[in-house]
């Protein structure tokens, strides 16, 4: 019996298992730096070999790690602002619900107040195009950080705050998915907190400082440009708008909280998130009322296809294919990159990876579901046979 155990825990390890979870910590990374460099390059291509290397001196500002702790304590004054209601949790193994704060669409808007305040102060917002590679590399190292505490401090929580799948008993694998389900110091959530705001809104803030860049080096915001902050935007406000729906997802419910998730919020979204922004500035593109109008769209159709929540989506999206909201997702990506033209792969590198994204997270999802509703969701998979996109995949 308990060679079948450690047998079926060994095959339902996620991610390639150890060997990933050793790897992903180290490629992830260089990737990030890897395409912030790519795109400050006049070539901009992702394919060129020998890669661009910047020098060393490009990887360290004094003022990075400043900016970042600043920011992130500042997100954490909000976060504990007594705004907003307060929502519970799932239910935990215990029985227990744990009680969170949705106040990230009031943390977006006092964010954009200050900025806003702070760019009428004259504050060279700007300046954080050059900062991009520093910030970058002090994201990856509190991400490490982060990740570091937390796997030592899960070994003091007690068994029914763990992660099933991150508890595994091998330090590298645990490391990278996460022991502890909800890390909390007293009220304040880590996870939760990482999850919305820190990353997600720092990747507005990012993108404002290219536009402002490119308003420096040009005068003047490019079409393309605006769209690019618009799409963005938008996506990050109805995300916090919706915040409370986070509370269902797997990364709150079944994913414990390691290196995974610290780097992704705190490191990937912000800096990989940001890249189309970050590529106009120094490659800008001429973009017309028609094909502007024909992304603004393409963007407007996938908000009808991923809102959150019960009020645009309809039954027949979810009879056509199992994940229509995936869709939506793909073709969100489409309109970001789209403002970029079609000289360059640099910008699509979001449509790829967000396309193995989702992917890797519908199967996922499959085998949570198949174990959760058993014959019924075979039933299910057999009237609607597709799983993301129409007659397909």
């Amino acid at each position: 019996m308990k060679l079948n155990k450690q047998k079926s825990s060994k095959a339902e390890r996620e991610f390639g298992g150890t060997l990933g979870a050793t790897c992903i910590p180290v490629f992830l990374p260089l990737t990030v730096l890897y395409l912030l460099c790519v795109c400050r390059s006049p070539a901009a291509s992702v394919l060129q070999w020998p890669p661009v290397l910047p020098p060393t001196a490009q990887l360290w500002d004094p003022l990075a790690p400043i900016l970042l702790l600043a920011w992130i304590a500042f997100q954490s004054f909000l976060y504990l602002l007594p705004l907003g209601k307060v929502s519970d949790g799932m239910v935990l193994k215990n029985g227990s619900r744990l009680k969170y704060r949705i106040n990230g669409f009031q943390a977006l808007c006092i964010s954009g107040v200050l900025v806003t305040l702070s760019l009428w102060l004259g504050m060279p917002l700007g300046y954080l195009f050059e900062l991009l590679l520093p910030m970058a590399v002090c994201a990856i190292g509190g991400s490490f950080l982060l990740s570091l505490y937390l796997y030592i401090r899960s070994f003091w929580a007690p068994h029914h705050a763990l992660a099933q799948g991150g508890n595994t008993g091998n330090p590298l694998y645990d490391f990278f998915m996460g022991r502890e389900l909800n890390p909390r110091i007293g009220s304040f959530d880590l996870k939760y907190f990482c999850e919305l705001r820190p990353g997600l809104i720092g990747w507005v803030v990012i993108n404002l400082g290219m536009l402002m860049k490119e308003v420096e080096l040009r005068d003047s915001a490019s079409l393309a440009m605006i769209l690019v902050n618009s799409f963005q935007l938008l996506y990050v406000a109805d995300a916090l708008w919706n915040e409370e729906a986070v509370l269902t997802t797997m990364d709150i419910v079944h994913d414990g909280f390691g290196f995974m998730l610290a780097f992704g919020d705190l490191a990937w979204v912000p800096f990989t998130y940001s890249l189309q922004a970050a590529f106009l500035v120094v490659h800008p593109q001429s973009l017309g009322p028609v094909g502007a109008t024909a992304i603004v769209m393409l963007n407007y159709l996938e908000t009808i296809a991923t809102a959150t929540g019960k009020r645009l989506l309809v039954s027949g999206w979810w009879g056509l294919v199992r994940h229509p909201n995936y869709l939506g997702d793909l073709l969100m990506a489409l309109a970001w990159s789209l403002p970029c033209g079609f000289h360059h792969l640099l910008p699509y590198f979001y449509v790829v990876y967000f396309t193995v994204l989702l992917i890797h997270r519908e199967a996922r999802d499959e085998r949570h579901c198949r174990a959760k509703y058993g014959v019924a969701w075979d039933t299910y998979c057999r009237h609607v046979p597709y799983r993301i996109l129409p007659y397909i995949y």
